[in-house]
């Protein structure tokens, strides 16, 4: 695969990882009780650590795309798809 193709792969991945990752731990003022400032969503989360998430997401993506890319390249599935 070419590293074109394989960064497209790995973006793609990162970014449906990324997505699947944010609500885990996000809890909003409205649950945990807190002051709402006037004018902000109530459904805003209270610490978003959108670095942490997207450090997690960077981890699962690489094995995710490795997997799939593994996957791809076992003979049993090439000669499934070449038919």
């Amino acid at each position: 695969m070419q590293i074109g193709s394989l960064l497209a792969v790995y973006f793609v991945v990162w970014w449906l990882t990324f997505v699947a990752v944010l609500p885990i731990g996000s809890q909003s003022y409205h649950e945990t009780g807190g002051e709402i400032v006037s004018g902000s969503d109530p459904g805003a989360p209270v610490r978003p650590r959108l670095l942490m998430k997207g450090l997690i997401a960077t981890v699962l993506a690489a094995g995710f795309t490795a997997l799939l890319l593994w996957g791809i390249s076992q003979p049993i599935l090439q000669a499934y798809w070449n038919r």
